[in-house]
Order: structure tokens, then C-alpha cells, then sequence
């Protein structure tokens, strides 16, 4: 097993609507480790046209389960936000003025709480061969243009108790892992961090380290 340590480091600001709130749309401080996955790997091919908008997550990420390679979810080292707004100009010679979801709020109004440059975070690649990661990546809705400090790491295998190094995929984990953990609520599955876990993982410092058995795995 080779596991990677990657540093991210964002060149623009990045916005995904983690909560939507009336007419402000909130990024979160974590980043999903499907995001991650489709942005480090190329080889997860994505049709530049979709007839349908219902995600493949299943079809797309086993291709990454079938060669060995797993990517945890990215925690924040340091983050900064910026707030957006935006208003489109309506039409009104020939279409009516529309409201946001029957209340009093103009379609055409919103708000973006979007994670500023030079926000940083860090995720975990897992790979049975050597990788190669990208330099360069993009996230988010914007495509936002993100650096890659990727270093391979020292580890052991060990059984025991332990605490999670990032955050972590509960869907992704081997039964019987987790012991705590806090609820990180975002679509499109919620995430867990400060995990307490137990059972066989790859121990790298301090007592924290990373569960053996993660892979891609989605509820029937």
C-alpha cells in the first residue's frame, strides 16, 4: 500500500452549495472525497454531454475501487471566505418577474459564501502501485484552478484504537470502525471528523491514522 499526503492549496475562490439558506448558498469547510476523486483522476470518464442529471457515483468511482486507489475527504488547514452577490437582469417586455420559492425573494437575487485563494486542506490518497498525482486540479462549481502538494508517507499496520488522521466516508468504512466521531452534514453523504476508531489501520504519527478496508461503497 502507498499513501500519499495532499496539501491543496486554492488559486480562486471555490463555491459548492453545502446549505442553502433563502438566498444564500454556504460552501463548508470540508471537501467530499467523491469531488476529490473525480478531480485527481482522469480516468473517470465523464461525458461532456449528460441527458439526465442523476449522478453516477456507483459506476464512476468503482473504477477507481477495481485499480486499488482510494481518496479520503479533505479537512481545512486554514480558510477564508468571501461573499458573493449577484443579480440577473429580468426581461419584463415579454416575461414576468419570478419569485424564489413563493416567497417574497426575487428569483434573480443571491448570495454565494464562497472559500477564498489561499485556502488550504489536506485528503489522503491510497494506492496499491505507485501514483503520479496532478500538479493541478479544479473544484467546484467554478472550476476553480487548485494547486497539488502530494508527498508519500511512512506507515505501519497496527490493530488497536486510534484517531482518524481526516475526516472520513462512514459509508467507505470497513463494519465496527467507528467509536465517535461529529456528523459533518453535506450533500451528497454526510461525512464524519475527529473519528475514534478501532481495528486494523495504517498508523502514522501520534496515535492517528487511517482505517484498512476503505473503498467506495454506496447504500443499496
Amino acid at each position: 500500500m502507498h499513501i500519499y499526503r495532499c496539501t491543496l492549496t486554492l488559486q480562486e475562490s471555490l463555491y459548492f452549495a453545502t446549505r442553502e439558506m433563502g438566498t444564500l448558498y454556504e460552501t463548508g469547510q470540508y471537501l467530499h472525497n467523491y469531488a476529490l476523486s473525480y478531480a485527481l483522476f482522469a480516468q473517470i470518464q465523464v461525458n461532456y454531454f449528460c441527458a439526465s442529471y442523476r449522478p453516477r457515483y456507483a459506476e464512476d468511482l468503482a473504477q477507481l475501487t477495481a485499480a486499488g486507489i482510494y481518496v479520503t475527504p479533505a479537512h481545512p488547514l486554514h480558510v477564508d471566505y468571501l461573499l458573493a452577490t449577484w443579480k440577473i437582469g429580468q426581461v419584463g417586455y415579454y416575461r414576468k418577474s419570478e419569485q424564489f420559492g413563493g416567497r417574497n425573494y426575487p428569483a434573480n437575487i443571491g448570495r454565494a459564501k464562497e472559500l477564498a485563494p489561499e485556502s488550504t486542506f489536506r485528503c489522503y490518497v491510497l494506492s496499491g502501485t505507485p501514483l503520479r498525482l496532478p500538479r493541478w486540479i479544479r473544484l467546484g462549481k467554478w472550476h476553480s484552478k487548485t494547486l497539488v502538494e502530494a508527498h508519500e508517507v511512512e506507515f505501519v499496520e497496527q490493530q488497536g484504537d486510534y484517531h482518524a488522521l481526516s475526516p472520513l466516508n462512514p459509508l467507505d468504512l470497513p463494519t465496527g470502525t467507528l467509536r465517535a466521531f461529529d456528523i459533518i452534514s453535506m450533500p451528497p453523504a454526510s461525512l464524519v471528523a475527529n473519528g475514534r476508531c478501532a481495528g486494523p489501520h495504517y498508523a502514522l504519527a501520534n496515535g492517528q491514522g487511517l482505517p484498512c478496508g476503505m473503498a467506495y461503497r454506496f447504500a443499496a
